[in-house]
């Protein structure tokens, strides 16, 4: 994989709804070398790609216009597929259930997600 590019072939969908926040996701992860899907910012729409689509890894937003991703995170466990919460919430606020699923708390520092997403691709960690 080229050095600037630590995400390379990785398929990341980004489940966002606030504009700003998605829009820099994805230029970020796009430039590291990921296929980015999304943003993506309504739970239904969200619910439809994780089942309909692969991916390798979810970056998702805990609250997508007041409703909760929880079905979300649910379904990712179900099929495996490793994710992150990207949220403004505290760890109070996540069920146990996903006590083992990094959480980046917004504000945050969008490049240091690289290596995160990095680590959970199975197409970039090592075997």
């Amino acid at each position: 994989m080229p050095s600037g590019q630590p995400l390379a072939g990785c398929r990341v969908l980004v489940v966002e709804d606030e504009y700003l926040i998605g829009d820099d996701l994805d230029k970020l992860l796009t430039a590291a070398g990921a296929i980015v899907i999304g943003p993506v910012a309504r739970l239904d729409q969200a619910m439809d790609r994780v089942i309909r689509d692969g991916f390798e890894v979810v970056v998702l937003d805990i609250n997508l216009r007041d409703e909760m991703a929880f079905p979300i995170a649910d379904e990712l466990k179900r099929q495996n597929v490793p994710f992150i919460f990207a949220t403004g919430y505290d760890q109070g606020a996540i069920p146990e259930l996903f006590a083992d699923v990094k959480r980046w708390e917004k504000p945050f520092h969008m490049r240091d997600l690289v290596a995160d997403i990095a680590g959970l691709c199975p197409k970039i960690r090592p075997a």
